[in-house]
C-alpha cells in the first residue's frame, strides 16, 4: 500500500459532517479544529483550523479520487493539473502539534484566573488599565472585572476574556 495524505475539500460549513462520513467509510482522516469559547452561548464551540478542508490518508491508486468527489458533503480532493496534491506526513504531524498547543493554551487561560487576581486590559477603550478579576460569566467567553476609576470607586465591566491578561 502507498498511503499518502491528501487535502479533501468540504462543502461550506460541512467539515464535521464530512469528517464523520469519511471515518465511517474506514479512512484515516485528520480534521484540525480549535476549541473556542464564543460570546454567544448558542454558537459552536469548535471551529475548523482550515475552514473547508480536511486531511485524508489513503492509497489513491487503490481508491481513486472519484470516491471523494461524489462523497456527500465533499467537493473532492484538492488537485493541481488534474493530480491530487499530497501533503507530507511531517507537515500533518506539525499541524497536529500546533493545534494541540493552541487548544491547551486556551484551556489554561480559562482556568488560570481566580477572583481577586489583578489583570491588565489588553485592548478596547480601557486598554492599559489595571482591574481586579471578579468572575466568568456563565456560558460565555466574557468576564466581569472591577476597574478603579475616580476616588477609589470600582466600576464593574463585562468584557471578553481575550481582552485581559493576568498581571505578573
Amino acid at each position: 500500500m502507498n498511503l499518502q495524505w491528501y487535502v479533501l475539500h468540504s462543502k461550506p460549513h460541512k467539515e464535521m459532517t464530512l469528517w464523520r462520513e469519511v471515518t465511517a467509510r474506514g479512512f484515516e482522516c485528520f480534521y484540525p479544529q480549535l476549541h473556542v469559547s464564543p460570546v454567544n452561548s448558542h454558537s459552536c464551540r469548535i471551529r475548523p483550523y482550515f475552514p473547508g478542508y480536511l486531511f485524508l490518508q489513503t492509497d489513491i491508486e487503490q481508491t481513486g479520487d472519484s470516491a471523494f468527489r461524489w462523497m456527500p458533503f465533499s467537493s473532492g480532493l484538492l488537485s493541481f493539473d488534474g493530480m491530487p496534491a499530497t501533503v507530507p506526513h511531517n507537515l500533518i504531524m506539525a499541524i497536529r502539534r500546533h493545534v494541540d498547543e493552541i487548544n491547551a493554551e486556551h484551556r489554561e487561560q480559562r482556568s488560570r484566573l481566580r477572583r481577586g487576581d489583578v489583570v491588565i486590559i489588553q485592548n478596547g477603550p480601557f486598554q492599559g488599565y489595571e482591574a481586579i478579576f471578579d468572575t466568568r460569566l456563565q456560558d460565555t467567553d466574557r468576564v466581569r472585572v472591577l476597574l478603579k476609576l475616580l476616588q477609589a470607586r470600582q466600576v464593574s465591566l463585562e468584557i471578553p476574556v481575550a481582552q485581559i491578561q493576568k498581571k505578573r
